[in-house]
């Protein structure tokens, strides 16, 4: 059972970017032409939010839907965990994005390309600046990080908008969470989905990295834009020295936070059914844990409780389809925790 939620009036997270639709194709099957689809409701900082907000943290999302009925939908959804949405804007001319995912038959899935688009792009594209500038003094009152990812910075307008931001977020003594979520489709159409991030892209993500504060990226994405997958390593490239968490799949999770290095096996789940939101619900968990625990509490032991809670979320996940609707409360994955 699912706890009532309440209300974000002073949010302490701030999930910023895109929210948009995941047509899941069947398992093996082709999204765009094969049946049945199952189409969720994803985005990695809307999801993010709203997996924080299942675990009762006070969070806000900034970002930019159509006019159309999966922007009903998110308002619906986002309304009943507790979301602020202070923030969320409403194009009237670009559709919220529908992204295809293909499944193999494992779960694991891959992005294959868009669907939706009138011939303007999509919503999240045109996240608007002056819309934030707004509302940015009423929600982070009592903020404490701002959570990103690097899809906006495949186009100028959305762009802008988050580097503003991130701006405004370090002037605040906001922390900087950034999950790369290095998604190629987003910038490239024609580029493959295992295709690493050419110069355009490095230049443009590079500026955000060396504000984060705590980074998390998939293995491949550490090989790619840091040449090693040590997190140590990692952190002491970056000028603010960031926590790092090392993702890799089904094998061992690797951080280097608060000055404590380690590694530690995945939890496995009885079945995965889609990896889709897998990695959000982590990052969702393990900013949940920064919350609630003081850095200068940490040691060894803590550090790996709070990597075990993250991945705790994370294996939910994979149980059912979609990446919000699974997410647990804190509840669940104590309970979750207690049985593995």
């Amino acid at each position: 059972m699912h706890s009532t939620p309440h209300k974000a009036e002073n949010p302490e997270i701030i999930c910023i970017g895109e929210a948009l639709l995941d047509r899941l194709g069947p398992l093996g099957g082709d999204p765009a032409l094969d049946h049945p689809v199952e189409d969720c409701l994803g985005g990695a900082p809307a999801n993010v939010a709203c997996g924080l907000a299942r675990l009762g943290t006070k969070v806000a999302f900034i970002g930019r839907l159509g006019k159309d009925e999966i922007a009903n939908q998110f308002l619906s959804l986002m309304r009943s965990r507790g979301v602020n949405l202070n923030g969320l804007q409403i194009d009237q001319i670009r559709p919220t994005r529908i992204v295809l995912v293909r499944r193999d038959k494992d779960g694991e899935r891959s992005f294959q390309g868009f669907a939706g688009d009138r011939g303007e792009g999509f919503a999240d594209q045109a996240l608007e600046c002056n819309a934030i500038t707004s509302v940015w003094p009423l929600i982070t009152k009592n903020s404490q990080w701002l959570l990103l990812g690097t899809i906006p910075l495949a186009v100028n307008a959305a762009s802008e908008a988050l580097l503003w931001t991130i701006n405004q977020a370090c002037q605040n003594n906001m922390k900087i969470a950034l999950d790369i979520n290095w998604r190629p489709t987003f910038w490239d159409i024609s580029k493959k989905a295992d295709s690493g991030p050419g110069q355009k892209a490095l230049k443009a993500i590079r500026p955000v990295l060396n504000e984060a504060n705590l980074l998390k990226l998939a293995k491949e994405e550490a090989d790619w834009f840091f040449n090693t997958e040590n997190p140590q390593v990692i952190s002491r490239s970056l000028p603010k020295n960031p926590d790092v968490v090392v993702t890799d799949g089904p094998r061992p999770v690797r951080w280097f936070i608060g000055g404590f290095e380690g590694s530690i096996p995945v939890i496995t789940t009885r079945k995965i059914v889609d990896t889709t939101g897998a990695g959000d619900a982590f990052a969702a968990g393990l900013l949940h844990q920064f919350l609630t625990i003081e850095k200068r509490m940490l040691s060894t032991e803590k550090v790996k409780e709070m990597v075990r809670f993250a991945m705790a979320c994370g294996a939910i996940v994979c149980m059912e389809s979609g990446g919000i609707q699974p997410q647990p409360t804190q509840e669940e994955v104590l309970a979750f925790l207690a049985t593995d």
